[in-house]
């Protein structure tokens, strides 16, 4: 069983889950930092997030209860915001790239 790193295009995903986040916000009219006060994280990390990076070139790595918790202030289902695996596994454009 090889690991999802291995296998996976990681900064990838993280771009596209970073451009749902921010396409999320906007359709609110929010701020990041009205979303990161919402969401109990700092601005940095939702800023971060929504570049889809921790630290330049390093693919961010949310906690699930960080998701759960952007979906319920973004008012979307956690769906909206996770990118299709298998698309992006076969490199498929996705919503951004269309």
């Amino acid at each position: 069983m090889t690991g999802l790193a291995l296998d996976y295009p990681w900064m990838t995903y993280m771009g596209e889950l970073g451009a749902n986040l921010r396409a999320a916000r906007l359709a609110t009219g929010l701020t990041q930092e009205d979303v990161a006060v919402r969401a109990r994280i700092s601005l940095f990390t939702y800023q971060k997030l929504e570049k889809g990076e921790s630290n330049p070139g390093t693919p961010a790595n949310p906690r699930l209860q960080t998701l759960l918790a952007l979906s319920a202030v973004l008012e979307v289902s956690i769906q909206d915001l996770v990118p299709d695996l298998d698309r992006i596994r076969e490199g498929e454009p996705g919503p951004s790239d269309v």
